[in-house]
């Protein structure tokens, strides 16, 4: 495949040789390529099939001490894109170079590629265990095996690389009952395999809570969020513990190491070898690490790249990566993990009196303050532990910092959503904004 023959081009070698002949001090090359094969299924039907390649190759230098940025996808002019990173040297103040050096690993594969044959198989067979129970329903989706291989090499004598795997799927169940309309949506990030029964599962059992629309109080209420949900409140957490806002003083946490944060049931943490997101590196080549935040609702660290720890006076957790490929290196998680509680989902729905399941909401998340107000797109009212019905125009109001304090329970069903390892979770004293019918 032509993403695996990335390691054996000559390309970052033209360029760094190209960018130190022509007047920088040292230079760094990334390249990234990608090759997809998704196919869609609308309306029941496999729809269509495709193929996706993409190749992008970034050279960064430092000339007179200033950094340049340049990026060129597809094909390369290696001459020109030097031209550029350095023209825009001389338009950049000086700054401090920070390049790993003499760091040559090669690391194995990740993942294993799946043919397309298969991924229509798990499509057909999703789609299939879903209308055999409501043959009445839409399902649109789509599943994809992604092939992708980075590669970062430096004048310093940095040279390190690997090909990660991964397959996805993402599945919407439309049901359409007179005027009401329901649309009910999950998904799956894995290696090796995907799981339809699982995901089947998942959707049948929220269709048959919506059997019934029912009416929710306002007021303070205990909020079940299901693991596809809770990923809300990490977001925010994740902005607290980057070293970047901890700089800044835009996070609350900027003083707190030590000190209690959260419900002492919360242990927060990456793993660069858990789950469809464990990466070998960062973008900066430093080795991503195992790397505790929170443990028993303490403060233990924050995570940062090269520049920002170098502020901070700590070494770089291995956490600098590109939002994008024209992008410098900036502090961020390639994985975020919760040590799950205890309980299936189904227990922990029986421990609430009257309460509300958010299982889909719309708009983002809380944002560093932590304060928040969603519309809930999918959700569901308890009574003495039963699910009775789905809620509409219903809100949820709160602090996110504040909630995780009030942690009633926390579930055993953790699961990938995203980069973020969940479980579902109870919290209290949110408000709730429901209309009556």
């Amino acid at each position: 495949m032509v993403s695996k023959k990335l390691p054996k081009d000559t390309l970052a070698e033209q360029l760094l040789e190209l960018a130190l002949k022509s007047g920088a001090e040292v230079a760094e090359v990334y390249q990234s390529r990608s090759l997809s094969r998704p196919v869609f299924f609308e309306a029941n039907r496999l729809k269509q099939l495709e193929t996706n390649q993409s190749e992008g190759t970034a050279l960064r230098l430092w000339c007179n001490g200033s950094p340049g940025l340049a990026v060129a996808y597809g094909n390369v002019e290696p001459q020109a894109i030097v031209e550029r990173a350095l023209a825009l040297s001389q338009l950049n103040q000086p700054e401090d170079v920070e390049l790993g050096s003499n760091f040559q690993p090669a690391y194995p594969d990740l993942g294993a590629e799946v043919p397309v044959e298969k991924l229509v198989e798990w499509g057909k067979e999703t789609i299939a265990l879903i209308r055999d129970i409501y043959p009445e329903v839409l399902c649109n989706g789509d599943w994809e095996c992604d092939v992708e291989t980075t590669r970062l090499v430096n004048s310093k004598g940095l040279d390190c690389y690997y090909t990660d795997t991964t397959l996805s799927c993402y599945i919407s169940a439309e049901w359409v009952r007179g005027d009401d309309f329901l649309n009910v949506s999950d998904g799956e990030t894995e290696r090796g395999n995907l799981q339809p029964n699982k995901l089947a599962h998942q959707i049948l059992q929220r269709l048959a809570w919506a059997q019934e629309n029912v009416s929710l109080k306002s007021g303070r209420s205990s909020v079940l969020f299901t693991s596809k949900a809770a990923d809300m409140l990490w977001g925010t957490i994740q902005a607290a513990l980057n070293g970047k806002r901890v700089l800044e003083k835009a996070s609350p946490w900027a003083e707190r190491i030590g000190k209690q944060v959260v419900s002492p049931s919360l242990t927060l943490y990456q793993d660069p070898e858990a789950g469809p997101y464990s990466c070998p590196f960062d973008d900066e080549g430093t080795p991503t690490q195992p790397l505790v935040f929170i443990e028993n609702g303490v403060l233990q660290n924050f995570y940062c790249d090269r520049t920002t720890g170098k502020q901070l006076k700590i070494p770089s957790t291995g956490n600098g990566f590109r939002p994008g490929l024209g992008s410098y290196p900036t502090p961020g998680l390639f994985n975020f993990l919760l040590q799950p509680g205890s309980g299936t989902l189904q227990e922990l729905i029986q421990q609430l009196d009257d309460g509300l399941i958010v299982d889909q909401m719309l708009g983002g998340g809380s944002g560093i303050s932590g304060d928040f107000s969603i519309n809930v797109d999918l959700g569901y009212r308890v009574k003495n532990g039963q699910v009775i019905g789905r809620v509409k125009d219903t809100m949820v109001a709160g602090n996110v910092y504040t909630a995780l304090k009030q942690l009633v329970k926390l579930g055993g069903d953790a699961d990938w959503n995203g980069s973020c390892y969940t479980p579902s979770l109870i919290v209290e004293g949110l408000s709730t904004t429901g209309k009556n019918n």
